[in-house]
Parts: C-alpha cells; sequence; structure tokens
C-alpha cells in the first residue's frame, strides 16, 4: 500500500474514600472504603540490560505493577493512590507495563491487556465518582492474569532498540512505509524508533491508522490497537509513545506464520488491495454529499447477502450518487450491530467494535485519501464477519416491546430481561429509548453493570465502543443500534464478579 508520507488529555483523579451503594434492583453490591491500605514495598530487582528502559519518573511504578504479585498488587496500588498516585500515571504505568511484558503476537487473546485500557479509560471518565476506579482496578487485575500467560508461552519482552540500525529523522517516514510494506519486523521496528523520535504525532497517525485497516487479520484487531493505544497516548502524553509505536508496528507485521503478504496474494489482504483502486473510482466532491435514509437501507441489504467486493462496490455507487458519508456510516454501524443480533459471539462482537476503531480513525485522519479506503475496507469487513449467515432479525424491523413500568422504573425490567431473553429485552430497550430520547440513564445503567458484573476484557470493549458510537449514528437507527447492543451488554441477573469483591477485601484492608 504505497503512500505519501504525510505531514501534517484526562485531569488528575483524587481518590474516594466511599463509594455509593448501586441500585439493589439491579443486584449491584455496595462497597465502602473503611480503611487506609497497610503500606507494601514491592521486590527491586535488576531489570534484564536488553530489556527496554522507561522514563525515570515512570519506571518504578511499571516495574511495581510487574513485580507484585497478582494477589497483592491493589493493595499496593491502592496505598500508593491515598499518597498521591495520579490517575494519569498510573493509566500510563499499567499500558507500559503491557507493552513491556505481553507480546502483541497474535494481536489479541493476552494481548487484551493492552487492547482494553482505553476502554477502561473511557468507562473510568464517564463512570459517576463513586466508581471511577473500578475500571483501572480491573485492568491492573487482568494485567497480571495477561502477564502469566505471557511467561508460560515464552516469556516475551519489548527489547531495548537496536541504536545502530536507526535511519535519520530525515528518512524515517520513507524509511517505516518501505518496512510495512515489506512485512519487515526488523527495519520495521527500526524505522519507527526514529520516527517517533522525530515526527509528530498526528503524522505518526496518518501512516498507522492505514496500515491497522489494510487487511483483515485477528478480527479486527489491529486497527482496534491503532485507535486504542492513540487514544490512551493523548490521555498519558506523547512522551511514552516510543515503545507504544514500537509494540504497534509489530502487531500489525503478524500474518498468522504464512508467506509474507508482500509476496503473496493471501486473501486477508485481497480486500485492501482491491479498495487501494476502488478508492480512486471515487468522485472528488464525494464530502459534499447528503444524507439518505434509503441509500442507508440499500447498503444495509447489501452487507446482508453481498461479498466483500459487493459491499465497497456499493459504497463507491453511493457516494458517486451523492450520498453523504454519514448515511454510509449508518448502514454500517447497523450492519455491525445486526450480525451481533443475528449470530451473538466473539467474531460478530468485533465487527462493532472494529466498526468503532475504523470510524475514529475516519474522524481524525486528515488525509482524504485514507479516508475513502476506511470506509471501503469497513464495509468490506462486514460481510467477512458475516461469513454465511445470511437470514435472522433485522436491525431495521425488528417491533419495540413496551416495558411493564415507565420512565427509569422500565430499566430494571430491560436489564433483567437481559438475563433470560435478549431478544426481548432488545425490543422492550427499543420502545423505551423511543420515548426517552435522552438514555443517559440507559447508558449509566449499563456501565455500571459492566464494572459490576464484566469478567472479560470484551465487555469492557464492546460497552465503550456501542455507548460511544450511539451518537454517530443517525436519529431513527440509532435506537436500534443501541437497543441492539444488549446482545453484548451485562445483565441484572449474573453474580458479582470477583473482582467487585477482591476491591472491597482490598480497600478495607
Amino acid at each position: 500500500m504505497k503512500m505519501e508520507y504525510m505531514k501534517a488529555t484526562a485531569t488528575r483523579r483524587q481518590f474516594l474514600k466511599s463509594a455509593a451503594a448501586t441500585g439493589a434492583m439491579l443486584g449491584l453490591g455496595g462497597w465502602d472504603i473503611v480503611s487506609a491500605l497497610p503500606p507494601v514495598s514491592a521486590a527491586e530487582a535488576g531489570l534484564e540490560p536488553n530489556r527496554v528502559r522507561f522514563s525515570p519518573e515512570i519506571e518504578p511504578l511499571v516495574r511495581l505493577l510487574e513485580d507484585t504479585p497478582r494477589e497483592r498488587l491493589l493493595e499496593e496500588v491502592g496505598f500508593r493512590i491515598r499518597h498521591g498516585l495520579s490517575y494519569r500515571d498510573l493509566l500510563a504505568a499499567v499500558l507500559l507495563a503491557g507493552i513491556r511484558d505481553i507480546e502483541p503476537h497474535p494481536v489479541g487473546f493476552k494481548f487484551h491487556a493492552v487492547l482494553v485500557l482505553n476502554s477502561a479509560h473511557l468507562a473510568s471518565l464517564a463512570a459517576p465518582d463513586s466508581e471511577r476506579w473500578l475500571p483501572i482496578f480491573w485492568a491492573l487485575d487482568y494485567f497480571k492474569s495477561s502477564q502469566k500467560e505471557n511467561e508460560q508461552k515464552g516469556d516475551w519482552h519489548l527489547r531495548a532498540p537496536d541504536e545502530a540500525r536507526l535511519p535519520s529523522g530525515a528518512k524515517a517516514g520513507q524509511a517505516f512505509i518501505d518496512a510495512m510494506e515489506n512485512w519487515d519486523e526488523e527495519a520495521a521496528d527500526a524505522a519507527v524508533t526514529a520516527l517517533a523520535r522525530s515526527a509528530s504525532a498526528q503524522e505518526v497517525f496518518e501512516l498507522f491508522c492505514r496500515y491497522g485497516a489494510r487487511d483483515f487479520r485477528d478480527i479486527g484487531h489491529k486497527a482496534i490497537y491503532v485507535a486504542n493505544s492513540w487514544r490512551t497516548l493523548q490521555c498519558i502524553g506523547w512522551r511514552h509513545a516510543e515503545p507504544v509505536l514500537r509494540s504497534l508496528a509489530y502487531a500489525l507485521l503478524y500474518h498468522d506464520g504464512s508467506a509474507n503478504p508482500a509476496r503473496s496474494a493471501l486473501e486477508p489482504d485481497l480486500p485492501g488491495r482491491r479498495n487501494l483502486e476502488r478508492l480512486k473510482q471515487i468522485r472528488p466532491d464525494w464530502r459534499a454529499g447528503a444524507v439518505d435514509g434509503q441509500a442507508t437501507l440499500a447498503l444495509l441489504d447489501t452487507l446482508r447477502e453481498g461479498s466483500a467486493g459487493d459491499a465497497s462496490d456499493k459504497v463507491v455507487e453511493l457516494l458517486n450518487r451523492g450520498v453523504a458519508a454519514q448515511s454510509v456510516w449508518d448502514a454500517l454501524f447497523a450492519g455491525a450491530s445486526e450480525l451481533l443480533m443475528r449470530k451473538p459471539g466473539i467474531g460478530t462482537l468485533h465487527a462493532v467494535t472494529s466498526t468503532n476503531a475504523l470510524h475514529y480513525a475516519w474522524q481524525n485522519t486528515t488525509n482524504d485519501e485514507t479516508r475513502r479506503f476506511l470506509l471501503l475496507q469497513n464495509a468490506a469487513f462486514l460481510p467477512l464477519f458475516r461469513g454465511s449467515v445470511q437470514t435472522g432479525v433485522r436491525v431495521d424491523q425488528f417491533e419495540p416491546l413496551p416495558p411493564k413500568a415507565a420512565g427509569a422504573d422500565a430499566l430494571p425490567e430491560i436489564f433483567a430481561e437481559i438475563s433470560q431473553d435478549r431478544l426481548a429485552a432488545a425490543r422492550k430497550a427499543l420502545a423505551w429509548l423511543k420515548t426517552n430520547p435522552a438514555p443517559n440513564e440507559f447508558i449509566g445503567t449499563a456501565r455500571r453493570l459492566v464494572f459490576f458484573k464484566g469478567s472479560n476484557p470484551h465487555d469492557y470493549k464492546f460497552s465503550s465502543a456501542v455507548l460511544e458510537d450511539y451518537q454517530h449514528v443517525s436519529p431513527g437507527l440509532r435506537e436500534r443500534y443501541l437497543a441492539a447492543s444488549v446482545f453484548n451488554l451485562e445483565g441484572s441477573g449474573g453474580a458479582d464478579n470477583d473482582l467487585v469483591n477482591r476491591t472491597r477485601a482490598a480497600l478495607e484492608g
């Protein structure tokens, strides 16, 4: 994918000493902090000399997270928060510990300890003050389980860069492009290290958001890693970018141990190669289109029955006909949520989360060609997520089912229904959303249930994606998009996750 080299913050949060109990009707356990946490010192073993080191102000905290046993980590971190550790520094340390200690091959599985961080961060920002730290404490614990898995699978670590191989800053951009085009890991590592030291954040993002979308491997995790790492760096600061970008480049070059994609015609690469040609067919003034609901429905039909190529061709047709990109995105968001309704599971879940990541890249790139490419790739990916599933509930047609109660009183009924019958819950949610166009209470309840009931990184990744993207879908479809999300949101019928109990015990000391 030859392309021209482009030129182109969360506040510190205080740890609260108490947390409000949540609604009993939703099955959420209350928790209180009743005592200060005791100080516990972490072992300070020497770091291997060839392992990457971080800046002096963050390295001790990263080491604390790496070296403290899982069963003591929450107490250690809680003590430091009470003595001034900021939210931003803790977020940075969790990210960097994951970058150094967890191999991003494949881009998923154990590497979710890194992939989930931005989602946990978004959940923290949107949470009430009494629950602000729960997502980050969950991420801390999950990092330790992933770190152990990494140790069992070879104990990979991010090594210090080979300084002798680094190109000059002036040549870093082209060297990076050449390495990525050739799928050359060593050359890419040297180039991205130099790029991180010499280029602006926007220049780097323009390169990565394109390469993150070029192939359909790892069910969308490459695009997800690009978006989530970029967003987390915006919070913790670009000074931490170099190791993150090195890990990201390494992740994007993963190709299942198959033949070098640069010299082969492999299935995951074909949509991207064909879309590079298609994007040239789109009229120059494509961004001046008008919103067209019928065009959205037409693209939805193509996503249901057509191939990846059919979907991309339909996008080209609509844009050239004067249809706004918003109408294309409406179909992509709705199509992803419909796949989840038809076949709930890990694959269709990632149709939603990868669409979130590709849309974020689309919003933030300044390159017109890249924007067209991202639209075409997202359209091509959804039929690949769909596979042979071509029948079932239609997101634009399922009927609302009024809950027995009204207003906020209906929410316990809806979220209890999720644990019993997700389609009925979706129908009730749709009825509720049609009469409550500002769904803050629904969204707040959904987030809170993830905090208390969620048990894996997809609970955070999915909920953060869908609750964010709700606002990006046009009225009329957005209520259906959010209602469909109950197919992977937490219901109130399950038990609190182990982390809530562990956190309560740790904080009560």
